[in-house]
Parts: structure tokens; sequence; C-alpha cells
């Protein structure tokens, strides 16, 4: 099994809140940032890692956005694969050395650029969960 861990992270620049996209190979399709779980380290830790170590920023994990089983197949074996996507905001941040490419996009834009339904979804719910979250935080304070 390999988890997988998925970084949606969200800024507010200039009074527009902007998600990162980003490519993994130079013919690639934009996806969310993701990340392959290291042996003993949680998909959270994973996605904090990721975000430092490739996207060169600090974030903080907000919540989960959500959960996918799926697979691939590696050299002719199926390998079943779990993902776990996270909401993170970003708190800092410098280049996203890390990727072929990246942008930062108003979430309509980020939406029609994933080219896979499951990143869509997650997006989707990312968003959701991000306005429940500011809503808590608004009630509390």
């Amino acid at each position: 099994l390999i988890t997988v861990s998925g970084a949606v992270v969200f800024k507010d620049y200039r009074g527009k809140r902007l998600f990162l996209v980003v490519k993994q190979k130079p013919d690639g399709e934009w996806e969310i940032p993701k990340v392959t779980v290291r042996k003993g380290e949680s998909s959270v830790r994973a996605s904090i890692r990721l975000t430092g170590e490739q996207a060169g920023m600090n974030a903080r994990v907000l919540e989960e956005a959500g959960r996918f089983t799926g697979s691939s197949t590696i050299n002719g074996k199926v390998i079943p694969q779990k993902y776990y996507y996270y909401l993170l905001m970003q708190k800092s941040g410098g280049e996203a050395i890390g990727f072929q490419e990246y942008k930062w996009m108003e979430y309509p834009n980020a939406y029609k650029s994933l080219s896979l339904k499951r990143e869509k979804s997650m997006l989707r719910s990312a968003r959701d969960v991000l306005k429940t979250w500011e809503k808590n935080r608004r009630k509390k304070s």
C-alpha cells in the first residue's frame, strides 16, 4: 500500500483567495501538490514536508479535506493507494522549487485547470472545509 498526501494550499493575496496548482513533469497536467508518505511518517507530516521542501513555504494544516483510495500499476503490478488531502494555509512563502511549474489561481481557474475528477472534488471539498473553518473561527472570537 502506498499512502499519498495531497496539500490543497491557499493564500489570501490583495483581496483574492488563491490556490496552488503545480505541474510535476514538463508535459504534465496541472494538479494538487502531492507527496508519497514515508515509512513512519504521518500523512499530515508529509504534507508539511511537501510544502516546506518542494514549495519552499511555511504552511499550517487547518483540516483534512478528504480521502480517496485507488491503485496504480507500477511495473505491471497493481499497487493499492490511499490518498489523504489536507487544507493548508500559507503563512510565509518562497519559491516552489520542487515542481516543474506552479501557479496561484483563484478557485474557478484552479478548478478548471485540474484534469482529474478526484482532484476537482478534493479542491471543492477543501473550499467547503475552509468555509466551515472560517465560520467556526468567527464564532469563537
